[in-house]
């Protein structure tokens, strides 16, 4: 099965690794039951129990699903980017040492990148090209 169709937005943040303006995307400021999956190929993620205020302007993750995510050097040498593992959709960064959670580790995630699957709904299928 094909992965989703995604608008242009999209497109720029998960095949062309942009970034959205801080403090704009819809999950920021976003606290609710559930699961983030991936936009592209729905893939789980995220639980929100991992979600936490960095005030940062992009939501923020301790931790992740095991095996759900892929780290790469960003071409700056210095971040680590995060892609879905399943179909290498570009999420954002990963950074550590900052002490703003006990698992001392920040997912800063595009909104654009994930969507919220409300706890109690069933996930949809994972896709794969």
């Amino acid at each position: 099965m094909p992965y989703n169709k995604l608008t242009f937005q999209e497109e720029e943040i998960i095949k062309n690794k942009g970034t959205e303006a801080p403090f704009s995307g819809e999950y920021d400021n976003f606290y609710k039951d559930g699961t983030y999956i991936c936009k592209r190929c729905n893939a789980p993620l995220f639980s929100s129990k991992a979600k936490f205020e960095a005030g940062c302007g992009w939501p923020s993750f301790d931790s992740e699903f095991p095996n759900s995510l892929k780290r790469l050097l960003d071409p700056d040498g210095i971040r680590t980017e995060i892609q879905c593992r399943n179909c290498e959709a570009h999420l954002g960064h990963e950074f550590t040492g900052e002490h703003l959670t006990d698992k001392n580790t920040r997912h800063c995630v595009n909104s654009l990148s994930i969507k919220f699957i409300p706890q109690g709904e069933k996930l949809p299928e994972v896709l794969t090209e």
